[in-house]
């Protein structure tokens, strides 16, 4: 069956994997003064730092003069000119005119010094890895880490992006219309909003040609981690994996994952659990058992093969992580994988079938993301999963958790993104801080508020699905620093824990959780004030 050809190959490695049981896990108590913080164990298979790196200075982001200390005053000049004509909405407007017309009155060669001195100082570090090393070295002798990330994108007209779009997320049987897609609206392709780039000003948009491409994309990102790793020690590096194969993969795993998770939302109602916070749902396994059997899913000797004290521990119940693990392959499951269709009655399977290429399109995929995050391991750079729109996110951050669960074991090496501006982010969270703690590797995110809400919106209203967008700035506001939050009290009360978050909105704000719970040499209270005043 196609997805277990995408459990299995999902499986990079074999994950060290806890038994996942409800029942709560007592949290190991360090008595006081019984080690310093550098000396602390981390949680199982998260080690902590051997070496204590000396603290840097917390930033008030109140007094100006100590927050932009690192540059220079012609550096500050030409940010407020380069941003005051970017917010300029008549420039804005005629800017391909007025750069064509630059260009004609000054010669090529003097108007590529205007822009190298202007727009590209302002928002590019370098063409290469010897010309964004000064950069790198003068921000980090400030404390400013740096994140490297690839910024071309092809020059594509909107119906050639509209084109490639809908060619690449509609699958071969789609393609010859010998059948209609069983996925929900939400996941697949339509051609109104075939150019991502419609209507989004600050993320990179990849659209999907070849295998070639997608292995030259690759190149370019193996490139960005060599360089981030040769420049400094402790440097950061994006990719994202539309760049990286096929998105109608992405599209069809998110989808088989938001059913799967739907259905337990559905079973929880039917137990009076509805509304409830995703760690607080549990379910009677009795009463599961009951229900998915009236349904004609499986037997009754087969469900109750897939409920035992050896999965779920000894609890009697379920929570949303026990019910994510049983489309693994360590259980029977996968071969019955079909959910109740509410509006029809009837059973439908949670995937289509593949054909041969598409596997192999899947299989090469998910090669080129272990490829990157192996290089990443070997240089010693973190590795950011960058998120993208909420047709493929489901997807995305299972792809970068399973990531995660190879190569976060001794330190977080792998991070995933969390937009803050949809409705079930702090779920998302809650749900991969705890599924670490269970399963024993380190948790690395990066706090995001979001990118693509104009777009999610008009593509919600247009097509018919609930808008996943939060109402109003301040609830995402409210839901950034809920999310932020919870990692910080997370960390103050499992001292042990080794986590590592980057947050930011526009600009970058970059900041480290350690064993210590220390954020720059401060404390954890100064973490969230620091990370509230630098918004």
């Amino acid at each position: 069956m196609a997805l277990r050809c995408i459990v299995s190959v999902l499986r990079f490695g074999t994950p060290r994997v806890a038994p996942l049981s409800t029942a709560p896990v007592a949290r190991e108590q360090s008595a006081a003064g019984e080690q310093s913080a550098a000396g602390r164990e981390a949680t199982p298979g998260c080690r902590a730092a051997e070496g204590a790196r000396p603290p840097l200075p917390v930033v008030d982001f109140g007094n100006t003069q100590e927050a932009y200390r690192s540059r220079r005053s012609w550096e500050l000049a030409r940010s407020l000119l380069v941003l005051r004509l970017c917010a300029s909405p008549a420039l804005l407007a005629h800017h391909e005119q007025l750069l064509h017309l630059t260009r004609r009155l000054l010669g090529q060669r003097l108007f590529d010094k205007l822009m190298k001195m202007t727009f590209y100082g302002q928002f590019v570090a370098g063409e290469d890895q010897e010309s964004i090393r000064p950069l790198i070295q003068h921000n980090r002798a400030f404390g400013v880490g740096s994140i490297l990330d690839y910024g071309v994108e092809e020059d594509l007209s909107p119906q050639e992006a509209e084109h490639k779009e809908m060619e690449s997320c509609t699958s071969a049987v789609e393609r010859e219309g010998s059948g209609t897609s069983k996925r929900e609206k939400q996941y697949q392709a339509h051609r109104a909003f075939g150019d991502r780039r419609d209507g989004v000003i600050s993320a990179r948009t990849y659209f999907y040609a070849n295998e070639a491409k997608c292995d030259s994309h690759m190149e370019t990102f193996l490139r960005c981690i060599e360089a981030s790793g040769r420049a400094s020690d402790d440097g950061f590096s994006a990719i994202k994996l539309t760049a990286l194969g096929r998105p109608q993969f992405l599209l069809q795993f998110s989808d088989v994952l938001t059913k799967w998770r739907r259905f337990f939302h559905q079973m929880a109602a039917e137990q009076g659990k509805a509304g409830l916070a995703a760690m607080d749902m549990k379910l009677e396994v009795a009463v599961l058992q009951e229900s998915v059997a009236k349904m004609g899913i499986a037997s009754r000797t087969e469900i109750e093969s897939w409920f035992t004290a050896e999965t779920l521990g000894v609890s009697g119940t379920l929570d949303l992580l026990d019910w994510s693990s049983l489309i693994d392959s360590r259980t029977e499951l996968s071969k019955h994988l079909v959910v109740p269709n509410m509006q029809t009655g009837q059973l439908e399977p949670l995937l289509s079938q593949f054909t041969e290429e598409e596997e192999l399109q899947m299989t090469r995929m998910l090669q080129r993301m272990d490829i990157l995050a192996k290089k990443a391991t070997e240089v010693g750079v973190r590795l950011m999963v960058d998120a993208e729109q909420t047709y493929f996110q489901p997807a995305i951050s299972r792809l970068t958790l399973e990531m995660q669960r190879k190569f976060n074991i001794e330190k977080p090496l792998i991070f995933n993104t969390y937009q803050c501006y949809l409705k079930d982010a702090y779920d998302n969270v809650t749900l991969d801080v705890e599924l670490a703690r269970r399963e024993g590797w380190c948790f690395g995110a990066k706090l995001v508020r979001g990118a693509y809400m104009a777009q999610e919106r008009a593509r919600a209203a247009e097509i018919g699905y609930e808008d996943p967008i939060n109402p109003t700035y301040e609830a995402t506001h409210a839901m950034y620093h809920r999310c932020l939050n919870y990692v910080l009290e997370e960390l103050k009360h499992n001292a042990k824990a080794k986590v590592m978050v980057a947050s930011h909105n526009e600009d970058t704000v970059r900041f480290t959780l350690r064993s210590s719970c220390s954020y720059q040499g401060g404390d954890v209270s100064a973490e969230a004030t620091s990370a509230t005043q630098a918004e």
